[in-house]
């Protein structure tokens, strides 16, 4: 679905869910000020059982002019909007309505509409929106209220920008235009009272597990951020290396996690735990994530603090680490593979920028902070996956071709200049390049998780889940690393 699919409606209600928070207000007015540009009928609303109350929700529906209305009858309209949220699910009151749209984050197993975008691996439904905007070549920057409410929303739920997940949150914090000083006072309104309260009781029920150094802690329901800030000040306290904060909201649970020490990041240890069965985002040293009842066991639903701690003493179980220079991988009895001769794509970095100059290279799975020079080469892979190379070894390994890579990428990758924060798109300049023959590496398909710690990066580890292959090359038993399992498949074969 394209926000231009729902143009030929006259008349649009957009629906927040119950109990609104600052990403579905957000993301709420600023397709409300979409579809007003268009001249159609449009109002926003929220339904439940009380209004809103929280300071910075306040502050920000009157510093920013949003005209969101409490209701316990769905105005008239041809078409009903979700924001962050899907309609019918338990966090959002069910009104009657003529035809229905949803636009949300979270993770969805139903189909409601034939109007749905439900992206599940963004950090907010604002930076959802934020893309979809752009799709239309509707400018968020143009109004300082749309670009303000859609960075606060993102700030808000991803833990203060630390559980981006998407390129998408990344580019919404990146290049937003919001108001300073109204940013400050609202990030700075965010707790109140009863939280400061809510936070004290927690801590105090914390449950600590020496053998791998994490704690576990069950808050009241509260706002995600406050369990952000229950984590952060359990994270200080020593022995503790690792923690989960959660909370029971109206329809699942609500996590945040933690970590201070390289051989567990936070985010994947998030995913451990809400795999298959919820949606979540982060980093190395902070995440949080959401799962809902619907996919939680009765028992699980009942003692959500038991399956949570079970959950994390499996992760701690389901894994290796493996440390490429202190311990070669032996190749006897391996298969060798080659890469295939497709085409793939390159591109030297002075292309792009003069020597010197610090670049971020944003990609779906990651940011890459390289130096242009004149050894530095970007390689681009088939599912628009960048890493860099140097010219010594593009050279010896590749020969260049004036066919150009048939680049399938989720998300398309861009150069970001650091200092002047400019952006620039790739796959347009990227030139084609196909693997010499002969070219072999030893592998082996990984059944257990594994994190190795390489020859040229001793601190972060690459982690290789169960289905990924260990590579080495013949040369040199400590030139390890991880390939993607769909990657491998699409792009080696067996020698």
């Amino acid at each position: 679905m394209q926000l231009k699919d729902l143009l030929g409606y006259s008349s649009v209600v957009i629906q927040c869910h119950d109990f609104p928070d600052a990403d579905t207000i957000a993301s709420g007015y600023a397709l409300y000020s979409y579809f007003r540009e268009y001249g159609k009928e449009v109002r926003l609303v929220y339904g439940g059982k009380q209004k809103i109350t929280k300071p910075n929700l306040l502050i920000m529906t009157e510093q920013l002019e949003i005209p969101l209305e409490y209701v316990k009858e769905l105005p008239e309209a041809e078409l009903l909007l979700t924001a962050d949220c899907v309609y019918g699910e338990g966090n959002v009151t069910r009104f009657p309505a003529r035809t229905v749209a949803v636009i949300d984050h979270h993770l969805c197993n139903k189909t409601v509409s034939e109007y749905m975008v439900v992206r599940d691996s963004y950090g907010s439904c604002a930076s959802v929106v934020a893309e979809l905007l752009r799709e239309e070549d509707f400018d968020i920057n143009k109004d300082v209220s749309v670009a303000t409410a859609l960075y606060y929303g993102l700030y808000t739920d991803t833990n203060a920008f630390g559980e981006l997940n998407h390129p998408a949150d990344k580019d919404l914090r990146d290049f937003a235009n919001y108001d300073t000083v109204l940013f400050t006072l609202l990030k700075n309104s965010n707790l109140s009272l009863e939280e400061m309260q809510i936070a004290g009781d927690a801590l105090k029920h914390y449950h600590y597990f020496e053998q791998y150094r994490f704690a576990v802690v069950q808050a009241k329901p509260c706002d995600p951020n406050i369990l952000g800030f229950i984590s952060d000040l359990l994270l200080q306290a020593d022995g503790v290396d690792t923690c989960v904060v959660f909370c029971k909201m109206l329809s699942g649970l609500k996590l945040s996690v933690r970590s201070c020490v390289t051989s567990v990041r936070a985010v994947e240890l998030l995913e451990y735990v809400i795999e298959g069965i919820g949606s979540g985002g982060g980093h190395m040293q902070k995440a949080g994530g959401y799962i809902p009842d619907s996919s939680l066991t009765e028992l699980a639903q009942e003692k959500p603090k038991d399956y949570v701690t079970s959950r994390i003493i499996a992760y701690y179980q389901s894994f290796d680490v493996l440390c490429a220079k202190d311990a070669p991988v032996k190749t006897e009895g391996l298969p060798q593979y080659r890469k295939r001769p497709l085409v793939v794509g390159y591109l030297p970095s002075l292309s792009l920028y003069r020597e010197g100059t610090a670049l971020c290279v944003r990609t779906l799975e990651a940011d890459l902070n390289v130096v242009a020079g004149e050894d530095l080469y970007l390689m681009f892979g088939i599912f628009g996956e960048v890493y860099p190379i140097q010219r010594d070894k593009f050279e010896h390994s590749y020969e260049k071709t004036e066919r150009l890579p048939d680049i399938c990428a989720e998300y398309e990758p861009v150069v970001i200049t650091k200092e002047e924060k400019k952006v620039q798109k790739l796959l347009p300049k990227v030139k084609g390049c196909i693997s010499k023959t002969g070219t072999a590496i030893f592998a082996k398909q990984l059944t257990k998780a594994v994190k190795l710690y390489t020859v040229w990066d001793g601190e972060n580890y690459m982690y290789g889940r169960p289905g990924d292959y260990l590579a080495v090359r013949p040369d040199d038993p400590t030139d390890v690393y991880v390939i993607r399992q769909r990657i491998f498949e699409k792009t080696y074969e067996s020698v």
